[in-house]
């Protein structure tokens, strides 16, 4: 009976370790899916220090003494992604203007990191993928179009995104997509109208003064409406786009096509 009592004893030890071993392991791979939308607090704070010894003396301590580059707002004259940054750093670029460093992969990532954290070393910096990929992903996969006008092309039913690399940081972009109910600024939140005639306008809002309101309805039509003919005028909290269901990598991607598109 001790035999038994004591093979029981292990098998319930074996199997509680097992598991405790399959949470863990669950559990590092959630940490990794959460997490790896962006680099560490950590790398961002060891790029600022390679930053300061190896970059500053030419592009200055904000990143903007080069003309035609500003480091801090992202603007760049040819490179887009990570691995663009990457490319240039360790190669050189400008035909030997720019010289190449030798840094360990460490230090490379932490000055990509710090510069996409707008050189704020407690700030959050976005991984930034191909932008060939995202915009395959962003016309494909990722139904980005099925909603939005990119220079002509597409509906008017959300707001149009031609301009959004020159207006809007890798960050909001992110948050746009990862968590729209939190980034929806309130001049695009969906909108549902009820006229004195009994008809009901669903939409986006454009423009808004103490008498008016301008909407794009569904069907694409521009309508302007007195407040004083409406019966209920009622905007939404919630957005009409869900959080994407694309992984890390794609997000990485698309956030790379969205950063080129600065208007035609």
């Amino acid at each position: 009976m001790k035999l038994l009592a004591v093979k029981s004893n292990y098998r319930m030890f074996f199997l509680l370790s097992l598991s405790m071993v399959s949470l863990f392991a669950s559990q590092q791979s959630m940490a990794q899916e959460v997490g790896d939308h962006q680099y560490t607090t950590e790398a961002i704070q060891a790029g600022s220090r390679v930053y300061t010894q190896q970059c500053a003396l030419c592009h200055g301590p904000q990143g903007a003494t080069v003309d035609g580059i500003d480091l801090r707002r992202g603007q760049f004259r040819t490179a887009t992604s990570d691995d663009d940054l990457r490319s240039v750093i360790a190669e050189g670029a400008a035909e030997g203007r720019m010289p190449a460093f030798s840094l360990s992969s460490v230090e490379l990532s932490g000055v990509i990191a710090f510069i996409r954290a707008g050189f704020d070393p407690d700030g959050i910096a976005v991984k930034i993928g191909d932008p060939v990929r995202g915009k395959a992903l962003f016309e494909g996969k990722g139904e980005c179009a099925d909603c939005h006008r990119v220079n002509g092309v597409g509906p008017r039913t959300a707001p149009d995104l031609s301009d959004i690399g020159a207006i809007r940081t890798p960050a909001s972009l992110q948050r746009n997509l990862l968590d729209p109910a939190t980034a929806l600024l309130p001049i695009n939140r969906p909108i549902r109208i009820v006229t004195r005639n009994e008809e009901t306008i669903v939409g986006r809002r454009l423009n808004e003064d103490t008498y008016t309101v301008q909407v794009l309805d569904s069907n694409e039509r521009l309508r302007s409406l007195r407040k004083s003919d409406l019966v209920t005028y009622e905007i939404s909290d919630a957005p009409s786009k869900q959080p994407t269901t694309l992984s890390s990598e794609e997000v990485a991607d698309v956030i790379g096509y969205m950063l080129t598109l600065r208007g035609l």
